[in-house]
């Protein structure tokens, strides 16, 4: 029973994350927690490995169908490893209870900035116009040496700075990673979702490698089970998001992560008490 519970809400949040390029490690952390029974620790790390995995095989399909720009990915995946590592280290040095409590507020915050998009969104407030050249490099050394600098210190603040919370809270930060690409990066959405999951890939796989010496391990099986369902799921919303009315996936994962930001902040806050 616990293992079918754990392959369906695998290919949930791999579904969120193909689809949306988000949204999956706020769904892996609870649901290992307070659905499998693992400790907060075990939960954090666990997420990051479904939704890395989950992430690498989503990103090979949006890539193969136009929608991921690798060179941005990796520019700003290699510059929140550094943020991703801190982020893990001080992970191990807080109490469990602090940990918790900080992804409910995470939550909180990722669920009120889903909702006033879609409060825009139906406004009907203009979309954002496509940059002629959204691919273009931020540094260059041939034929000369160029460098946009004031967007590379953009960059590096707000990759460094969605590496802390990956590595810290165990979150693939593809709701952070999206907005961030956008801003930093000045990708229109259709490119930063894809492109985000090369980013989460990245970030994840640095918070794990740091998390791998802490000695705190997740129940392998469950990790397996979940694993597996969310990569099929993942591979299946990277395909499907051409052809699906993304609005209306928003709408449906946001009143989602509202109920799952206030359930998780309702448990954690007396722990703090």
């Amino acid at each position: 029973m616990i293992l079918a519970i754990a392959a369906v809400a695998g290919a949930l949040i791999g579904l969120s994350l193909g689809a949306l390029g988000g949204g999956g490690s706020v769904l892996a952390v609870p649901v290992l927690v307070y659905v499998l029974g693992q400790s907060p620790a075990q939960a954090t790390t666990g997420s990051l490995v479904i939704v890395g995995l989950t992430a690498m095989v989503a990103a090979v399909t949006a890539y193969r169908s136009g929608a991921a720009l690798l060179a941005r990915g990796l520019t700003f995946g290699v510059a929140a490893i550094g943020g991703a590592a801190a982020g893990a280290k001080a992970s191990s040095l807080v109490p469990e209870p602090v940990l918790l409590a900080a992804f409910a507020a995470l939550l909180l915050v990722i669920a009120a900035v889903l909702v006033v998009r879609q409060i825009r969104t139906r406004h009907g407030l203009p979309a954002e116009r496509r940059p002629a050249h959204v691919d273009n490099p931020i540094i260059t050394f041939s034929p000369r040496f160029a460098c946009q600098c004031p967007q590379a210190l953009k960059v590096l603040v707000t990759a460094t700075a969605v590496g802390v919370l990956t590595g810290f809270l165990g979150v693939g930060g593809g709701f952070l990673v999206v907005p961030a690409l956008m801003l930093a990066l000045k990708l229109p959405m259709e490119y930063a979702a894809g492109t985000s999951l090369v980013v989460i890939t990245i970030t994840s796989a640095s918070a794990l490698a740091v998390r791998a010496g802490a000695g705190t391990q997740p129940n392998r099986s469950l990790v397996a089970v979940l694993t597996a369902a969310a990569v099929l799921g993942g591979w299946t919303g990277a395909r499907l998001t051409a052809r699906l009315d993304t609005t209306k996936l928003q709408t449906a994962f946001t009143v989602l992560l509202v109920l799952v930001a206030g359930y998780t902040a309702w448990q954690a806050v007396p722990a703090l008490i």
